[in-house]
């Protein structure tokens, strides 16, 4: 059973496609369909999915059997749209898509924290000191996608400097993260903005400078990506989302207990040495409990991502998560 449901992740991975709404529509079916995306942040779901966890705590809890199936899909709105059409049970993202999903009524809520990570903004023109730079320019910036968490933190990053929120928006292409890095180190944008281990590559390359804006407007102690459960496996099968959160935090806790295991398992994913693997590990954060989510979902609202800030975290999240 391990290997045909490690057959079926390698699968996913290597298709970024979901297996179809078959597999993942019922939860009482003892299935789940979980996504997530590209980075060492979610280090925490390779362990998951090597050691079977989720699966391990269903059946320690039922005594039945349960297949994960993961799919890596390639933005936050891909899962958004994935979860709200009954194809995916939960999903993995920055914690801005998320907020917003929440907001728009997709039919989830955040269910746990997952990672903190450094993120920066690189750029490859050496006439590029700092954000002000940038503003009027025909640099383009690439980054996951508009309305993802890059976007909104330069946002946020332009904001705490004295620019308007929104005053590089059209300066931004969207690329996910190995593109970008690619593209930045080719010439063919002039900025990146990232996250690990994609930032940690860039920061050693001597012709790259960084602007600090946005890496001193959010650090690794805050969160990044967090997990989200639809509202109907939350209310509807109280078993299943039991596993799921308790895996993810067995999965938490093995990443920030071991590792040095954690770094040889993942590093095959990021393409890094096992050695620079453990390092970047190091540099972020792994963690259940959410921080300062209300803060980024109330300047979210201020600024016209959302249509509304949420009053309290307790529209954004479910009963039992911890943090703010």
């Amino acid at each position: 059973m391990k290997k045909t449901l490690k057959l079926m992740s390698a699968l996913c991975l290597g298709t970024g496609i979901l297996l179809g709404s078959a597999i993942g529509a019922a939860a009482d079916d003892a299935s789940i369909n979980i996504a997530y995306q590209y980075g060492l942040a979610y280090a925490p779901l390779i362990v998951a999915q090597d050691q079977g966890l989720i699966e391990a705590a269903y059946e320690e809890a039922t005594g039945d059997t349960l297949t994960v199936t993961w799919t890596q899909m390639s933005s936050g709105a891909d899962i958004n749209t994935a979860i709200a059409s009954g194809d995916l049970q939960a999903g993995f993202m920055g914690v801005g898509p998320a907020v917003t999903g929440v907001v728009k009524g997709v039919g989830y809520k955040i269910f746990t924290n997952l990672s903190g990570q450094s993120h920066g903004l690189m750029t490859n023109d050496e006439n590029i000191k700092s954000l002000g730079d940038l503003i009027g320019s025909s640099n383009q910036i690439a980054l996951v996608n508009i309305g993802s968490i890059q976007h909104i933190l330069l946002a946020k990053a332009l904001s705490e400097n004295g620019f308007d929120a929104h005053a590089l928006d059209a300066n931004i292409v969207a690329m996910k993260h190995p593109d970008g890095m690619t593209a930045l180190q080719t010439g063919a944008v002039s900025c990146h903005l990232t996250s690990s281990p994609y930032i940690f590559t860039e920061r050693e390359q001597d012709d790259l400078t960084e602007l600090t804006e946005v890496s001193e407007a959010w650090t690794s102690e805050d969160s990044f990506i967090v997990g989200v459960a639809s509202e109907k496996l939350h209310d509807e099968n109280p078993d299943l989302y039991a596993a799921l959160c308790a895996g993810i935090s067995a999965a938490i806790d093995f990443v920030n207990a071991s590792p040095e295991d954690t770094a040889a398992l993942t590093c095959e994913y990021d393409g890094n040495s096992a050695e620079d693997e453990l390092e970047y590990l190091g540099l972020g954060t792994y963690s259940a409990a959410t921080s300062g989510v209300l803060e980024l979902a109330q300047f979210m609202g201020e600024n016209g991502f959302i249509d509304a800030a949420p009053a309290s975290i307790d529209e954004l999240v479910f009963d039992g998560v911890e943090g703010d």
